[in-house]
């Protein structure tokens, strides 16, 4: 009957429990409010280190003026990231700007499969390879075109969830510290 009695409260307390606390890793991927789904403002001064929900950027460099969220879904996946920037024009080499971004893919399980990722923005067809960069293997490659000037890496943080983080030319000497700094 004790026995009885004390199964009872245990199992009423693991059914409460949601699913995602049940977990150490948390929430399959961090997703976008449905307000910033539709959202395009600017931010002056620009959000802090948890600009992005359920993203911690620990390592946020000086000098942002700005900022401005990036949150979209299409083909099966849901893009999500924030861009911190300077005053600067984009073409001037001392422009300061800093773009995290989580894609949700369920495909991803490996850093190989990122030269498929499916964005329009950011894609890794023409990489330098992998290298370790902030306790990290991600791949790397420069800034071109869209992107701007500067560096641009990715990895699988964990199965379905990929993080990209693309600096300016005056952030790169920051970069490993900005990858080592970024939690979900």
């Amino acid at each position: 009957m004790l026995a009885a009695l004390t199964t009872v409260p245990v199992a009423a307390a693991l059914i409460a429990l949601p699913a995602q606390a049940a977990t150490s890793s948390g929430p399959a991927c961090p997703a976008p409010t449905r307000a910033e789904l539709k959202g395009t403002e600017t931010d002056t001064p620009p959000k802090g280190a948890k600009a992005l929900r359920g993203v911690r950027v620990r390592h946020l460099p000086k000098g942002f003026t700005n900022g401005s969220v990036s949150a979209m879904k299409h083909d099966g996946i849901t893009e999500y990231g924030y861009t911190w920037s300077d005053n600067r024009d984009d073409l001037d080499r001392a422009h300061r700007s800093l773009w995290v971004r989580v894609v949700c893919w369920p495909k991803a399980s490996k850093l190989a499969q990122l030269r498929k990722l499916p964005v329009d923005l950011g894609t890794f067809t023409n990489t330098e390879g992998a290298v370790r960069l902030g306790g990290r293997t991600v791949l790397k490659k420069e800034g071109d075109g869209a992107l701007g000037h500067g560096r641009y890496v990715g990895w699988v943080e964990r199965k379905g969830v990929v993080v990209t983080v693309m600096v300016s030319q005056p952030l790169v000497p920051e970069l490993a510290t900005i990858v080592k700094g970024i939690k979900l």
